[in-house]
């Protein structure tokens, strides 16, 4: 028996509007925002929500500093047209590249996530 429905991604982040604006437009999802959480929900019901975290420290990946903690694979028919389009949103691409079918980008807030070719 199932005690939940589904999964809910939180992520912490200085500016959750900001970030929930960054991914909603870049997967097409619905956002909704307050001062201190925000979400980008799909139509399918798929979530992500964002808190603030007033002394945020973004991710130091692949140093050790401070680990990635967690990290979206994004699913792309053409990696090109993605990346372009991330980085149009907000996103820089991460200097280090370990991979031929992926890409690595850091979001607004510093969070590294990856394009994947599907």
């Amino acid at each position: 028996m199932a005690i939940a429905r589904a999964p809910l991604t939180v992520i912490d982040c200085p500016d959750p509007a900001a970030l929930a604006t960054f991914y909603g437009a870049m997967l097409d999802w619905e956002v909704e925002a307050s001062e201190d959480r925000a979400s980008a929900c799909s139509e399918q019901g798929q979530c992500l929500s964002f808190h603030r975290v007033a002394d945020y420290q973004p991710p130091t990946w692949p140093g050790p500093e401070r680990p990635k903690q967690m990290h979206l694979d994004v699913l792309v028919d053409d990696l090109d047209a993605a990346e372009a389009a991330v980085i149009e949103l907000g996103a820089s691409k991460h200097p280090v590249q370990p991979g031929a079918s992926y890409r690595v980008f850091l979001d607004p807030a510093g969070h590294p996530f990856c394009l994947c070719a599907s």
